[in-house]
């Protein structure tokens, strides 16, 4: 795999920003507890700048990186959070500055030699680093369940970036050049009407990819039938498994 840094989120901001489900107060949880101080984090791919926002509630300072500063544009506004438009593998912070560094649905899109290389230099000795994203989602409606799954393996898998294998390994191939914390896994479970099933869908870079090739969106077609089939009223009970890879630092 490539594994260079892209930007293909930064055309559909708005909707990312509004429908990428959050993850949830276990998974930070879990984490913190093998943070010994809290004076700086960071977040590395952050996106909209969910997962820093969360940081930013225990950290003194929570700095958050992305390339897309269409993203950063949107991001949630905090006094004690500041972001930065740069590469993960590259960027402007000194040596030995962060107690934890995160990176939420995003680690996959890096260089792993330069960015881990890049981690342990602005990483303190002892400190943790953590990685995590969301496989792909099920309801309490088996019939939707197969309606999604055969719509991401049989009309789009081939329009994903070559990176989504590692999210689909739960990113067990990733190189990890940490002393492993074993995880229980989390999840992040939400209620939603099918307007929010549309909008979360239309997130994904593969129907990016689609409509740019195809200049058609197959999530309409999906919706769509999903319509006929159900109420328009009904509430899913969704669930989104999430995996993490997480590790101490040692210099």
């Amino acid at each position: 795999m490539s594994n260079f840094p892209k930007d293909i989120f930064s055309g559909h901001a708005d909707i990312y920003a509004k429908y990428r489900p959050l993850y949830p107060k276990e998974l930070y949880d879990f984490i913190l507890q093998y943070v010994t101080t809290k004076n700086k984090a960071l977040d590395c791919g952050t996106g909209n700048g969910q997962a820093a926002a969360v940081l930013a509630e225990y950290f003194d300072k929570v700095y958050a990186t992305d390339i897309s500063e269409k993203q950063i544009k949107k991001a949630v506004q905090k006094p004690n959070l500041y972001y930065q438009i740069c590469k993960a593998e590259e960027t402007p912070f000194t040596d030995n500055s962060f107690d934890l560094i995160t990176s939420a649905t995003s680690v996959h899109w890096f260089r792993f030699n330069k960015f881990f290389k890049e981690i342990k230099r602005v990483g303190k000795d002892n400190a943790v680093f953590a990685c995590w994203a969301y496989n792909i989602l099920k309801t309490d409606q088996p019939e939707l369940n197969k309606l999604i799954d055969d719509f991401y393996y049989k009309k789009i898998y081939d329009y994903w970036d070559e990176e989504r294998r590692y999210v689909e390994n739960e990113y067990k191939t990733l190189p990890f050049p940490f002393d492993e914390i074993t995880n229980p896994g989390f999840a992040t479970r939400l209620v939603w009407d099918l307007d929010n099933l549309e909008g979360y869908l239309n997130t994904w870079s593969s129907v990016q990819h689609y409509i740019e090739k195809n200049s058609l969106n197959p999530v309409t077609e999906l919706m769509k039938e999903i319509r006929t089939k159900f109420d328009s009223r009904i509430q899913l009970q969704m669930t989104f498994p999430i995996f993490m890879r997480a590790g101490i630092i040692k210099k």
